[in-house]
């Protein structure tokens, strides 16, 4: 057995952790089997001080699932010894000795295509046949067969018209396991029903589409010069993110006896045209709160900020009142939240640095990063490499929590560890809480098929850095 990261383990068995296992035992370190068939956890207990290992091997859906553990132990070693003659063992065992007999159903296979290649999507298709995409390809593949698919149709709309959605979806999947939380697929509606450690919470997937007339895709608006970028901003988007999250209202989820008392959270994507989600944060931030806001410097140099309240946004002849928070059902909604990172790349990234892939891909990450300088008028900038050691990346990094101040149940910042949270009272006072570590946006550069160890030997010590950003390097 060789030992591995926590960030491969989750993404191969973390979907099958209970969240009371984290009160009773420490987890120390992980394990994979030399085929990858059997994965292994060493565990400290908490109230006993002693030491014991666990098993997890395929059910015949084909998901890692808790299938023995090793005795308990007064000394590490002795726990570790027992867990890998334990793993050993498994390895030779028949498939059949992990199957734990409540599997409905056989595994789905989600990459073989289930249509002619003209209706696929062509995004699916990179994904299944790019050397570039192959660690996105491997990390999903495990996590899927956790998703239930309550709508009856994932596979289908993963392939086809529903990509972006399904991996929306995904992502939030993903992060919410990694927050330990477990996921009620039982109902069809909300999409997420969640319980852990923190409390209880339902949370809807909502995503911004391209403009369509029939079956044709209406571009969006030029945003070529400054006119263009702040009526695409200011406006434009605002009404492309009001139309979704308005209709979730018309739902009435907060009806469901199974939301009853428990915060309800809108996720929302941005997937109106190629990239347009890396630009159209403040355009969501708009439109939430109903607030803009400009930048006086005084004497002093200092930066003050002022509100100004937004009554309505306007695009060729359609207006809607601006501030989602301010109608009147919108009480029911406790908070949105989003991020610019819920796509493929983030996939890829993450699974990369999990040790997935061809290892034939380089990845290079640079953006923008909040500057926690209270003076700070401008982001800092970032770029590494994911390949290098050390090179670690959470699913919740990225993530903005905007509350909803006139929530009938709030949501607690706690729900959302390692987020960002964004708080803005009726006056306009904005309050954030973000990471040390908050990008922005990125972008992420791939090559392949290339040498990855000379690459990094030739990168030296230039694998992660932060800097400002001055004219001169403009």
């Amino acid at each position: 057995m060789k030992e591995i990261s926590i960030a491969r383990f989750n993404a191969i068995a973390g979907y099958a952790r209970q969240p009371m296992s984290q009160v009773y035992g420490e987890e120390i370190s992980y394990f994979e089997g030399a085929n990858g068939l059997i994965m292994g956890m060493l565990i400290r207990d908490r109230s006993d001080d002693d030491f014991s290992g666990i098993l997890f091997g395929q059910d015949k859906k084909l998901r890692f699932r808790w299938t023995a553990m090793t005795d308990f132990f007064r000394a590490k070693e002795e726990a570790l010894d027992a867990l890998q003659l334990r793993m050993q063992e498994a390895l030779i065992a028949p498939a059949e000795q992990h199957h734990q007999g409540d599997e409905v159903g056989d595994p789905v296979d989600f990459f073989t295509p289930i249509h002619e290649p003209e209706r696929l999507n062509p995004h699916f298709m990179n994904l299944v046949n790019e050397g570039a995409f192959s660690p996105a390809k491997e990390i999903i593949e495990p996590m899927m067969r956790w998703y239930e698919d309550a709508d009856g149709n994932f596979v289908e709309q993963f392939q086809t018209t529903g990509f972006d959605q399904r991996i929306w979806e995904l992502y939030l999947f993903s992060m919410l396991i990694e927050l330990g939380y477990v996921i009620d697929r039982e109902k069809a509606v909300p999409d997420f029903c969640c319980s852990g450690l923190q409390g209880q919470m339902a949370i809807e997937a909502v995503t911004v589409g391209p403009t369509r007339n029939g079956e044709e895709i209406v571009p969006p608006p030029p945003t070529d010069t400054p006119e263009q970028q702040t009526a695409y901003l200011k406006d434009y988007m605002p009404i492309k993110f009001g139309s979704p999250l308005y209709s979730k209202l018309g739902k009435k989820y907060w009806e469901h006896d199974h939301t009853a008392g428990i915060p309800l959270v809108l996720a929302i994507a941005d997937f109106s045209s190629p990239g347009s989600m890396v630009h159209t944060k403040s355009a969501l931030e708009r439109y939430l709160f109903g607030f803009s806001y400009s930048t006086i410097f005084g004497q002093n140099g200092r930066p003050t900020i002022n509100a100004s309240k937004i009554e309505s946004h306007n695009w060729q002849g359609k207006t809607i009142p601006s501030g989602f928070f301010d109608i009147l059902e919108a009480e029911n909604i406790s908070a949105v939240i989003s991020t610019t990172a819920g796509t493929v790349s983030k996939f890829n990234r993450i699974g990369l640095s999990a040790g997935f892939g061809n290892g034939k891909v380089l990845m290079i990450r640079e953006g923008t990063l909040v500057d926690h300088d209270p003076d700070a008028t401008n982001p800092l900038y970032f770029k590494g490499i994911v390949n290098a050691p050390g090179y670690d990346e959470s699913w919740i990094e990225r993530l903005n929590v905007y509350h909803n101040a006139k929530a009938k149940i709030p949501l607690p910042e706690h729900m959302f560890t390692n987020a960002a949270h964004h708080h803005c009272d009726a006056k306009g006072n904005w309050t954030a809480k973000t990471p040390k570590f908050h990008p922005m946006a990125s972008v992420t550069q791939l090559l392949a098929p290339v040498d990855v160890e000379k690459a990094l030997k030739d990168a030296d010590g230039d694998l992660f850095r932060v800097w400002k950003k001055t004219r001169k390097e403009e």
